[in-house]
């Protein structure tokens, strides 16, 4: 077999019917558009039109990709604790949970479904805290300072 003995099979390719050659065609004049108008002419857009009706992507609710029922977390970094802690805003000693965080002002947001803490910055005391959530890296900071973290929510699989 050669190139110039390549062909497509027998059915595979349906010729396009040609429009304007005449009235013999089936397709001609006109070519099928009928008689002047808007959908006549070239260029015509009315996709998504309904006649005057309130068109289905407006009567839709736009809510995307957003899932309306997902839970934010504030953040809280390894640092920013840290800091507060040696201000005197939390007491070390004490253990800590998501109320003493807000208290002190640590955690925004009133929509917030609990903390995740996350490591970013340094801790040197050894604390015990309780959040909803904790990034490995943050626990495993916190423990090689000497103290413990106890999550709310389970991690999912």
């Amino acid at each position: 077999m050669k190139l110039n003995e390549l062909r497509d099979n027998a059915g595979a390719h349906l010729k396009s019917k040609r429009l304007g050659r005449g009235i013999g065609s089936g397709k001609g004049k006109t070519s099928g558009k009928g008689v002047k108008g808007q959908k006549a002419r070239e260029g015509v857009s009315l996709n998504g039109f309904e006649g005057g009706q309130l068109p289905i992507y407006r009567r839709l609710p736009k809510r995307g990709f957003n899932n309306i029922f997902r839970k934010e977390y504030a953040p809280l970094n390894v640092g920013t604790l840290n800091a507060a802690i040696e201000t005197g805003r939390i007491d070390a000693g004490q253990p800590i949970t998501e109320e003493t965080l807000a208290l002190a002002g640590l955690v925004r947001g009133s929509k917030v479904a609990g903390v995740r803490l996350l490591n970013r910055g340094e801790i040197t005391r050894a604390v015990t805290i309780t959040v909803s959530g904790a990034s490995a890296t943050a626990i495993a900071a916190i423990e090689a300072a000497g103290g413990t973290v106890t999550t709310l929510v389970a991690k999912a699989e």
